[in-house]
């Protein structure tokens, strides 16, 4: 492969990919589901994979009679710092054991090969896992959601990770656990490598039913098939 087709970053995604935090989203938006009397079970959890809160909290007041049109905007976000409150309090217990398997050696991997690594996740406590899970000194780049503004499946969050590490999207791996997040990726135009179900993760290039699976060798060699397929078709 000509050094000009190498990967120059991967940006993963946080929830599902480096930690599995799905239960303690679940716990707190369970709770506030509850206070609301509101139907909340791990089925519905999965429609909120890979979207940000304010997003998650609407498809939640959706079940409302009224579809939560009624809803100020006040009250949703009163609502919305209630969740964060919930799972601030539940994920206080993280550290490096929950980080999943195979991500440390990928991360260093990337590090040796001299492969920047971005974060592009849609939680705004993303920074703090990191620190809790002592990997923040890996990252070259950590996208503040809050800045951005259109969430996944939009592609921003990807292209703003890709603008801070100054490498075009073309030459940037997304790594995903979600279908939103996947879409975002390959809105992009970046190579896209989904951790999950291939039936729900099918938009990706490379599927892996876990994070086991992920090394950079493996990585490399789907990209080059991918640049190589590219340059031949």
């Amino acid at each position: 492969m000509n050094k000009s087709d190498a990967i120059q970053a991967v940006i993963f995604d946080l929830d599902g990919v480096i930690t599995d935090t799905a239960k303690y989203h679940y716990e707190a938006w369970k709770q506030l589901a509850d206070e609301l009397e509101l139907p909340f079970d791990w089925a519905f959890n999965e429609q909120l994979k890979g979207i940000d809160r304010m997003a998650s909290l609407e498809k939640i007041l959706s079940q409302r009679p009224d579809g939560g049109a009624h809803v100020s905007l006040e009250q949703k976000q009163i609502w919305a710092h209630l969740k964060n409150i919930n799972y601030q309090r539940l994920i206080q217990s993280v550290d490096e054991s929950e980080i999943l398997p195979g991500i440390l050696l990928l991360f260093d991997d990337l590090k040796q090969a001299n492969v920047q690594i971005g974060l592009a996740s849609a939680s705004r406590n993303a920074k703090t896992l990191l620190q809790q899970l002592k990997v923040e000194a890996y990252f070259d780049v950590i996208v503040d959601p809050a800045q951005l503004a259109n969430g996944k499946p939009a592609p921003d969050i990807f292209l703003a990770a890709a603008a801070g590490l100054q490498v075009e999207p073309k030459y940037c791996v997304g790594i995903e656990d979600a279908e939103a997040g996947v879409q975002a990726i390959k809105s992009a135009g970046m190579f896209a490598i989904g951790v999950g179900e291939h039936d729900i993760l099918k938009q990706a290039d490379y599927i892996v039913t876990d994070t086991s699976e992920l090394s950079l060798a493996v990585i490399e060699q789907h990209w080059f098939d991918t640049v190589h397929k590219f340059k031949t078709s």
